[in-house]
């Protein structure tokens, strides 16, 4: 493989091309939108820097491998700001967690379990141990190179077995802690990059652990500078990155894909594509000429997708140095709320709100004596929640803002300088989200078992995929370890 071609330059896209061009294939990576970075985009209003990427990034270790490949550091292209605490989660009754960042992490954490939930002490070492035999038996790296087959899953079939891979992530949370409160802290991650915590399989609760051994920290100048970034190092390594042309046809020949074709009419040659797009959108509308385009498509849309979200942005006069960068709310319910949102589609009056306070940790994201914030529910997507968004999005915006201002903020509309909001609708519009979902494909047991794509198409030998396409759940690390399952396959079936 000579010539590779990447069609979106999110995170996915952009850590796959800078593997391919770090190991000599001569890489294009073409972006729809003027800049690269997909949801983390930004919106510079009012003087604020807003953008809708990952709150913190845990896998730094995922993104410095990037570097290291092509004998580079990130560290002298990235400053880190690590968070402490690195989320604090807060309950109607006015009781909140603290999970703290730097070394002193883990005692720190220990120190609030025997706080808010002293009878779950021993219990909550026994999950950390099982994370790390989870996690040092391939539960992570299981979830980005989940099997296809009958040969993969019978070779995975012990490992599944013996961490009780079987059980929900909030059933084996619920297997070692008894503390409503702490389970909910513990799985609550998995929410986060689209999963159900009650139907996503146990895997999916290592992300507390990772975070706790990790840590978590914010790229200085916001997710968007980060994908700058990116893109400066693989054109750096002699990449060239096509943007604000969306890509409009992947031509095929026989059982390969052929050429690539913008709306500008750009059109070019290559010995494999790779699509990091929405997978609906990639076979119906981009493989339109091809009978398997729709055939693919029909069957992709039968499949479950995760969740929409709602995301109100706001700038505030003032400083909040109480707020945390990151801070989950939970309401009174959550078990039947994930049921609703994820089972039976119904827009209810409660949500989990999800609340990032990115200039708390840098400032330079905020004009000066002022504050910007993100807050974020999940919603049922489109296809399980067909609501005009249009009319709906100003009431829940106002609920939203209402819960903030009760809960920590109680003059906030007199604060306000700025605000707007986003919807399932606006993904469907700006990314080709189908059904609107943020994370693409819901991360079932059976999706996750047998997930709807692999990395590559079944029948067009030279057209693969990463991303949420093939990790359903999506989030940042799922998006890095796309990219290098994907990378080592291209690389090495070449014809």
């Amino acid at each position: 493989m000579t010539r590779a071609c990447i069609i979106g330059a999110g995170f996915a896209g952009l850590a796959l091309a800078i593997r391919l061009q770090s190991s000599g294939t001569e890489t294009v990576l073409i972006e729809a939108r003027e800049l690269p970075g997909g949801h983390a985009m930004p919106r510079e209003k009012a003087g604020f820097r807003f953008d809708a990427g990952p709150s913190a990034i845990a896998d730094r270790a995922g993104l410095a491998e990037l570097w290291q490949i092509s004998g580079g550091d990130i560290d002298r292209d990235v400053t880190w700001l690590p968070l402490n605490p690195m989320r604090r989660y807060s309950w109607p009754d006015g009781s909140q967690l603290d999970m703290a960042g730097g070394e002193a992490a883990e005692a720190a954490m220990r120190s609030e379990v025997a706080r808010i939930a002293p009878g779950d002490a021993a219990g909550y070492e026994e999950f950390l141990r099982w994370s790390d035999l989870a996690r040092r038996d391939g539960g992570v790296p299981w979830l980005a190179n989940v099997p296809r087959d009958i040969g993969g899953l019978a070779r995975s079939a012990p490992s599944l077995v013996r961490h009780q891979a079987w059980r929900s992530a909030y059933g084996i949370i619920s297997h070692f802690v008894k503390s409503e409160k702490l389970r909910e802290a513990i799985a609550v991650a998995a929410l986060a990059s689209g999963a159900n915590p009650l139907a996503a399989n146990a895997f999916h609760a290592l992300g507390h652990r990772q975070e706790l051994t990790g840590g978590r920290f914010w790229p200085k100048g916001g997710m968007a500078k980060l994908a700058a970034i990116m893109t400066r190092h693989f054109t750096k390594l002699g990449g060239r990155m096509v943007l604000h042309d969306p890509v409009l046809h992947i031509h095929t020949l026989g059982d390969r894909a052929s050429e690539v074709e913008c709306v500008s009419g750009w059109r070019e040659r290559f010995d494999a594509v790779a699509s990091t797009s929405d997978a609906v959108h990639t076979y119906r509308d981009l493989l339109a000429s091809n009978p398997r385009g729709a055939e693919v498509a029909r069957q992709l849309r039968r499949r479950s997708f995760a969740p929409g979200q709602f995301t109100v942005h706001f700038g505030l006069h003032g400083g909040w140095p109480g707020i945390p960068h990151d801070s989950v709310l939970f309401p009174q319910r959550f078990k039947p709320l994930m049921q609703d949102i994820f089972e039976h589609g119904v827009l209810p009056r409660d949500f989990i709100l999800f609340l990032q306070h990115p200039s708390v940790t840098d400032p330079s994201l905020a004009p000066r004596g002022k504050s910007l914030f993100r807050a974020t529910i999940p919603v049922a997507n489109q296809a399980r929640l067909p609501i005009d968004w249009e009319q709906a999005g100003p009431l829940i915006e106002r609920r939203i803002l209402d819960e903030i201002g009760r809960r920590l903020i109680p003059d906030i509309d007199d604060r306000i300088v700025v605000k707007f909001h986003t919807t399932p609708r606006d993904m469907a519009l700006d990314f080709n989200a189908w059904a609107g979902s943020a994370s693409g494909f819901e991360a079932t047991q059976a999706q996750c078992l047998w997930p709807p794509l692999g990395t590559r198409d079944a029948k067009l030998r030279n057209l693969y995929f990463a991303g949420t396409n093939i990790v359903p759940g999506g989030g940042f690390a799922g998006a890095l370890a796309s990219a290098r399952g994907t990378a080592k396959r291209m690389l090495e079936q070449t014809t």
